[in-house]
């Protein structure tokens, strides 16, 4: 994002994104996954194109149940089983349907071709048994790298030439700005066009925890052009909406660090239209 300073870190959203629904676990529920883990093996893909290619990932047989936000049970538990399983992070697996499961569900509609709604339908159950691959933004790239789709408002981590992990985000709004902070002990106005640049960068700087920028507050930022960061937020919605950053769910923020070194290569291609 281009202002009259390089700044580009997204501000914190006054709301906070649906958190996971309360409720006690079945009591033939399995132990729990923690929040933050991953799969513990990545998910092979061709990088031979741009075209979606099927997952390789294990047999997977959808149940009947209808399921919305806030439900429970073992169909719930077998959701966030399979998310998990194709590299999204649904959080814990509980069978608790609440704002983590959410936000991998919206990932994984948005890559298979479905508009995303918080209903688990057949629709999506069947795009689980048989899910594609993420699409390709640059074929030939880095065995490790991020791509962030504006597109689709899809970030994917390759390790290694696997995918490791796909999350929703939301990227810069393209609305023109100007707004009043206080920095370096003196008051600032800075403006800017809240736009998330396409082009290749590479991860830089970082910080651990909540950091303060010149517009707001920032989770675990991992900055690859000038003040534009990959960071966790508390709202994170369908839309774009950062003033330049791209947002994460809190939860994939908070696993993002452990897998994502400097200096890999950072790709932002497409363009987000309402």
């Amino acid at each position: 994002m281009r202002v009259r300073r390089r700044l580009g870190a997204a501000a914190l959203a006054a709301a906070a994104l649906l958190v996971s629904s309360p409720g006690l676990a079945s009591a033939a529920a399995a132990p729990r996954t923690p929040a933050g883990a991953l799969p513990a093996a990545a998910v092979p893909v061709t990088a031979a194109g741009a075209a979606a290619a099927p997952m390789a990932a294990p047999a997977f047989t959808a149940p009947g149940r209808t399921l919305r936000l806030g439900a429970k049970g073992a169909e719930v538990k077998m959701l966030q089983t399979r998310l998990r399983q194709l590299g999204y992070l649904p959080g814990a697996v509980d069978g608790r349907y609440g704002g983590s499961t959410l936000t991998a569900l919206w990932a994984f509609q948005k890559v298979n071709g479905i508009a995303p709604t918080s209903t688990v339908a057949s629709r999506t159950w069947r795009a689980l048994e048989a899910p594609r691959a993420p699409r390709v933004l640059v074929p030939g790239g880095r065995a490790t790298r991020v791509e962030v789709n504006l597109t689709q408002q899809v970030m994917v981590l390759y390790v290694g030439g696997s995918v490791r992990l796909i999350s929703h985000i939301s990227s810069g709004s393209g609305i023109p700005y100007c707004e009043t902070a206080t920095w370096n002990g003196r008051t600032q106005r800075f403006c800017g066009d809240a736009r998330t640049p396409t082009g290749d960068y590479r991860t830089t700087w970082r910080r651990s925890g909540w950091h303060t920028s010149y517009l707001g507050k920032l989770y675990n930022p991992i900055f690859f052009n000038g003040g534009i960061a990959l960071h966790g937020a508390l709202s994170v919605p369908l839309a774009p909406a950062s003033h330049g950053c791209v947002r994460l769910p809190m939860n994939v923020a908070s696993a993002l660090p452990k897998l994502l070194g400097t200096g890999v290569p950072v790709h932002v291609r497409g363009r987000f239209v309402q």
